[in-house]
């Protein structure tokens, strides 16, 4: 089962049906795309400034590489590392970018495939009344210790059990 965060406007209410035009699901898994393709996923994606820093990124380790002189061997293990974790952030990236533009992470789902997240991610969002809307818990309230009525003999009395 994959996790899947549904994203909607900030404006979005509980129970209202006419977000969902505009929602979007992301994955919260490896990105294949993103590792293959690196920057060019990203701007598929239209994740412009996450692209731009991929490729700022990916230009200056391959200089960092050329300068210190990396074996080739090495340069492609190092090379392939950071395409293995531009792979695993992408997902992270998206969703920071979906919540600069005004579209946060409302609900998350897990689901087998994207069309079983979608149907659980909507129906959950229906399900729910603006009076429902999820709102801060209350602060729990603190445990006071418990004075004994019995009477303490040693420095240790919690040692043996009570009778």
């Amino acid at each position: 089962m994959t996790t899947y965060t549904l994203h909607l406007p900030r404006d979005a209410r509980p129970g209202d049906p006419m977000p969902l035009d505009e929602a979007e699901l992301v994955e919260d898994s490896f990105s294949w795309g993103a590792f293959f393709f690196t920057f060019l996923w990203f701007f598929v994606h239209r994740l412009w400034l996450a692209g731009l820093g991929v490729l700022a990124l990916l230009v200056a380790f391959n200089a960092l590489l050329n300068l210190l002189n990396v074996e080739p061997t090495a340069a492609f293990v190092a090379q392939l590392l950071l395409q293995v974790l531009i792979g695993l952030e992408a997902s992270s990236l998206r969703r920071w970018t979906l919540a600069r533009h005004g579209r946060p992470a409302v609900d998350a789902v897990a689901a087998a495939d994207r069309d079983e997240a979608e149907v659980k991610a909507f129906a959950r969002w229906l399900a729910r009344n603006p009076a429902q809307a999820p709102s801060p818990a209350p602060a729990p309230a603190p445990v006071l210790p418990t004075r004994r009525t019995e009477p303490v003999i040693g420095l240790f009395p919690d040692a043996e059990p009570y009778r």
